[in-house]
């Protein structure tokens, strides 16, 4: 029994380290690009929101147990919360506008695993990635490259970062249909991938101080897990 023990918590430390390891490098990155381009701000706060991603991926290749995965969540999100208010790391918030977007990111996540982790991965994976990158790609592509635009509850959206939403949500949502299929288990058909895709360039729409952080990734988790089929 101790043998077993010791293994089961080796993994969780080995995981757990593996997630701050790939933070830290994410962060420092953010900072770099923050001191290379301190007038861009948003892009240092987007690749910690890219970066972000990732990190579900690591917990589930390394067996990341519910309960040391679900404390390390809500723990990341109060820092995100301090940090948010205090600018410990101004990288990870530097934005022109009142957001939420980081605070909310991380309660999403947390919200994630508290309802589906670990017994449904793939469920938390299609919310966070399609937060992490389709999001994270529209926010950048979407004020860099012009395009016809639209203002929706005081909030600027764009042809170019709507279509970079719903496409790259789309290309997540197919990759992760892929593997599951490959591993046997059940997934949404093609037609529900696409609805799913498209329902979060909808609600992406409505991004009032980083709400769409909160109501993505939990509308897409969702719908993935009432929509798959064996």
């Amino acid at each position: 029994m101790g043998g077993v023990t010791m293994g089961w918590w080796g993994r969780q430390w080995i995981g757990v380290i593996a997630v701050l390891v790939w933070l830290t490098l994410v962060v420092s990155i953010s900072l770099a690009v923050r001191a290379r381009w301190p007038d861009r701000g948003e892009w240092s706060r987007k690749v910690v929101h890219i970066g972000a991603g990732p990190v579900v991926l690591i917990a589930w290749a390394l067996g990341i147990d519910r309960w040391v995965a679900l404390p390390t969540a809500a723990v990341a999100t109060l820092l995100a919360a301090v940090n948010h208010r205090r600018r410990l790391l101004p990288g990870v918030e530097d934005v022109d506008r009142a957001s939420y977007g980081t605070v909310a990111y991380g309660a999403s996540i947390t919200l994630l695993l508290l309802v589906w982790w670990p017994w449904e991965p793939l469920v938390v994976a299609s919310g966070v990635l399609v937060m992490a990158f389709a999001d994270g790609l529209a926010g950048l592509l979407g004020p860099q490259v012009a395009s016809p635009s639209w203002t929706i509850l005081g909030q600027r959206r764009s042809l170019v970062g709507t279509a970079t939403m719903a496409l790259t949500s789309l290309a997540v949502l197919l990759a992760l249909a892929a593997l599951a299929a490959a591993g046997g288990q059940p997934v949404p058909t093609p037609a529900a991938v696409v609805g799913i895709a498209l329902a979060a360039a909808l609600l992406e729409q409505v991004a009032i101080g980083g709400l769409d952080n909160l109501t993505v990734p939990l509308a897409v988790a969702w719908l993935w897990s009432e929509l798959m089929v064996a």
